[in-house]
C-alpha cells in the first residue's frame, strides 16, 4: 500500500529536483504535487473575496501576531526559516499543529496563520487568504511504495487517485475568480 508523505521547503531550497519517479533503498517515490502556504487572516467588513489572487510579501507579517505549528515540525521550521530570510523574527502568539485551530484563531482576528492551500475551503466564511510572493513556502507531496518487478493493482489505483485529486486541486487554483 502506498504511503503519502510531504516535506516543506523555503527560499533557496525551492528547487524542482524532486519531480518524477525516484528509487530510494527499495522504495519507489513518486512526486505528486507541490502547494504553497497561504496567509490566512480575518475577513472583516468590506474585506476582499476569501481567496485574494494578489500575493503579499512575507515581511508584511512582521507586524502580525501569528498562530504557527510547533517549531519541532517541518512546517513550523519552514515558517520560522522563511521569516528569518525575510528579515524578521515572527511574533508567535499561539502554537498548535492543528490547522483547524489556526484557522479558527485567524477567523476570530486573534492571529494570522500560514496554512496549506489544501486545508482551506475556498468559500470559508470569515477567512481571507493570499499567497506569499517573496518567500514562498512549498509543501511537496509524495507517494512512496515498495519497488517491485510487477505493479500491484491496488497500489496503482491509489497512486492514480492521488494524482487525480492533486490535478483537480491544481486546476481549481488556476481558475479565474
Amino acid at each position: 500500500m502506498p504511503v503519502a508523505c510531504s516535506t516543506w521547503r523555503t527560499g533557496t531550497q525551492n528547487r524542482k529536483d524532486c519531480s518524477g519517479k525516484h528509487k530510494h533503498h527499495g522504495l519507489l517515490v513518486i512526486a505528486l504535487t507541490e502547494g504553497r502556504l497561504l496567509r490566512a487572516s480575518a475577513a472583516g467588513p468590506g474585506a476582499p473575496p476569501p481567496i485574494r489572487r494578489r500575493p503579499v510579501p512575507l515581511r508584511e507579517l512582521a507586524t502580525h501576531s501569528l498562530a504557527v505549528p510547533p517549531p519541532t515540525t517541518e512546517r513550523g521550521q519552514a515558517i520560522v526559516q522563511a521569516c528569518h530570510q525575510a528579515g524578521f523574527t515572527p511574533t508567535v502568539r499561539y502554537v498548535t499543529a492543528d490547522i483547524a485551530a489556526q484557522l479558527t484563531l485567524a477567523r476570530a482576528a486573534l492571529a494570522t496563520a500560514l496554512v496549506p492551500r489544501t486545508a482551506i475551503d475556498p468559500v470559508a466564511p470569515g477567512i481571507r487568504t493570499a499567497p506569499v510572493e517573496d518567500r514562498p513556502i512549498l509543501r511537496l507531496l509524495f507517494a512512496a511504495t515498495r519497488h517491485t518487478e510487477t505493479a500491484n493493482p491496488t497500489t496503482t489505483a491509489v497512486v492514480a487517485a492521488l494524482r487525480t485529486v492533486t490535478r483537480q486541486d491544481r486546476t481549481q487554483r488556476l481558475r479565474p475568480a
